[in-house]
């Protein structure tokens, strides 16, 4: 079993990654993102899926 220290690391990577992710998908050019089918509305679904499924 993780200790505490290293799940509470864990949390945290997974959750800079998740804001990274998200702030990238919703600071894309509109354009950029509808080419590659993406709304930028729904950049934190999009990133919520990418990093915990």
């Amino acid at each position: 079993m993780k200790s505490l220290i290293a799940q509470l690391r864990t949390a945290a990577e997974k959750h800079a990654l998740y804001r990274r992710t998200r702030d990238e998908i919703a600071g894309m050019p509109r354009r950029v993102a509808l080419d590659l089918g993406i709304f930028p509305e729904d950049a934190e679904r999009i990133a919520r899926k990418a990093v915990w499924g």
